[in-house]
């Protein structure tokens, strides 16, 4: 399998910038809780200033959970999307394309994953998920999550939805009639999954492979069509 080149970063990106900011936050925490803790000992009192500098460390520390909480949910996106990409590579040939991490002009948000197959365009949605999840249609349900409102389901629907956009707005591309079909993935291995009536198509990784290279359609698409189309959906990045 060939990486396109100019794939994204973003959750590679946010990883870092998240990191960052939950260290800055720490250690201006630190800083300032400190010297307003000694400031105290040595005046044997708690003015205005000490006050404001203790309400700002709370800030500061909530900050840093914060950041840190959004580090940890990023990182394992980027994980999770790590094992897509080297297992993809390793079981199919260069026939296939695969683009990454695309954040997308006109909607949709960012796309895990485009595979460009002789067959057709799969677009991946990745979960890293474990536990309990449960899927009715376009509503899902994670344990130990009763206010969970995502859909990964509608997510890559909105995805296919943008590449479609892009393939059909392309005039060179446009009477191709390009196949393009969402999938949902889940990458940890203790992700137990009850799905009932999807609206996509929802798999397991190990079973990723096997499935966009069985798939077969009317339409074979040449190397040099599936690198058109890659280089357009590229064109769109933000």
């Amino acid at each position: 399998m060939k990486k396109m080149k100019g794939s994204g970063n973003y959750l590679k990106n946010q990883v870092r910038k998240n990191l960052a900011k939950a260290a800055v936050c720490l250690l201006l925490f630190l800083f300032i809780f400190s010297v307003s803790s000694v400031e105290a000992l040595l005046t044997f009192s708690f003015g205005v200033l000490e006050a404001l500098g203790f309400a700002f460390s709370v800030i500061l520390l909530a900050g840093f959970y914060y950041f840190l909480h959004q580090f940890r949910i990023y990182g394992a996106g980027w994980s999770g999307e790590k094992e897509v990409v080297k297992l993809l590579e390793s079981k199919l040939s260069d026939d296939y394309i695969i683009l990454n991490d695309l954040y997308l002009r006109g909607g949709g948000g960012d796309i895990d994953h485009v595979v460009l197959a002789p067959s057709g365009v799969f677009v991946l949605e990745t979960k890293n998920w474990s536990g309990e999840i449960t899927c009715n249609g376009d509503e899902w349900r994670r344990s130990g999550r009763e206010d969970y409102k995502g859909s990964p389901s509608r997510q890559v629907k909105r995805n296919v939805a943008t590449i479609r956009r892009i393939i059909d707005f392309a005039p060179e591309l446009r009477s191709l009639g390009v196949w393009v079909e969402g999938i949902v993935v889940f990458t940890n291995n203790h992700a137990k999954l009850h799905i009932n009536n999807p609206t996509v198509m929802i798999l397991k990784l190990a079973q990723l492979p096997s499935q966009i290279a069985s798939h077969q359609s009317q339409a074979h698409y040449s190397p040099s069509q599936l690198d058109a189309i890659g280089r357009e959906i590229l064109k769109q990045k933000r």
